[in-house]
């Protein structure tokens, strides 16, 4: 699919995501457009004056909930808590924290697909905030340039990092390395547990999501299946 293709399809969720309250959408993992949904003044505060905020705020919610803040095991844990958000589980929202890629030309002339599986992330679905634990499988066929394969694993991980929402993860996994490589022919597969689905709402233990993005050359059967069984192995 081609990001204008995408764009289209992201421009037509958000108008039906729109006309829906927010009980008819319930627990539902509405993908509500390709870009993380931000402020305009999203970084008008510094990450330390965040830090404090959030601090503050967790501090009034533990509060609500009836929570000793002067036991010594609570007290730290507003701050805790911030620095976790800012720092570490939402680190992918500050565009400082994107990675720095560099590329190599494909001396070796490898034209066939080269597929980074099982990477490890974790996210958070922006809608109860709890965790979204998965892998990633990622696959493409160089234009000429070659990434690092840790740089590969790093994009991943800077946009799990962040409010998500599995189908907007994978998209932007998928737009972000076909800017990066110049092709289109990227393959991304994700396959995750949500936590909003298994400890909570329907406790549903056992189930799985998976999301992909077939680009380029990979938009073809053949090529389907042999990623397929790279990836059963």
């Amino acid at each position: 699919m081609k990001q204008q293709e995408i764009m289209l399809n992201t421009h037509i969720n958000e108008s039906i995501f729109e006309a829906l309250s927010e009980e008819e959408i319930g627990d539902d993992h509405m993908f509500a457009g390709l870009n993380t949904p931000m402020k305009s003044d999203a970084f008008a505060l510094s990450d330390f004056e965040k830090k404090e905020k959030i601090s503050n705020l967790f501090a009034q919610i533990m509060d609500v909930m009836g929570l000793d803040l002067t036991n010594d095991s609570l007290k730290g844990t507003p701050n805790r808590v911030a620095k976790m958000y800012i720092d570490e589980i939402f680190s992918g929202l500050n565009p400082d924290n994107k990675p720095k890629i560099s590329l190599f030309n494909n001396s070796y002339k490898y034209n066939q697909m080269l597929v980074e599986k099982n990477i490890t992330f974790y996210s958070n679905c922006e809608h109860h905030f709890v965790p979204i634990i998965g892998k990633a499988h990622i696959a493409y066929v160089s234009s000429g340039k070659v990434i690092g394969i840790s740089k590969i694993n790093r994009i991943v991980q800077y946009y799990a990092k962040r409010p998500q929402v599995q189908e907007r993860l994978t998209n932007q996994i998928a737009i972000e390395l076909a800017s990066i490589l110049d092709t289109e022919d990227i393959a991304v597969i994700i396959d995750a547990k949500h936590l909003c689905v298994s400890s909570r709402g329907i406790k549903d233990e056992s189930s799985a999501t998976v999301t992909s993005y077939y680009g380029g050359v990979f938009n073809t059967p053949h090529k389907i299946v042999e990623l397929q069984n790279y990836l059963s192995h």
